[in-house]
């Protein structure tokens, strides 16, 4: 029993480790994105890799598509399932 005195059902626990998933998983995208981005501007930077530099600017591109569509689904999408 919580302070409250109510009793978690078991698929608000499960809902929380799903979420604790999701959570753990963003802030590796995030930390993925952040070190894209420096390595991006570092190589832009030095501006002799043009190959290097489109690969890094695809992948930062797909990380931040990658972790808008982990918010979105994993924290906001409710009870719909998505098939995508």
């Amino acid at each position: 029993m919580t302070e409250q005195g109510s009793v978690r059902t078991a698929e608000q626990v499960s809902r929380e480790r799903a979420m604790g998933e999701v959570s753990d998983v963003l802030t590796n995208v995030d930390h993925a994105l952040a070190r894209a981005r420096k390595a991006l501007k570092n190589v832009s930077k030095a501006g002799d890799e043009r190959n290097i530099e489109l690969t890094l600017e695809e992948t930062v591109r797909e990380l931040a598509a990658v972790r808008k569509r982990l918010v979105q689904d994993g924290y906001f999408s409710g009870d719909a399932i998505r098939l995508i």
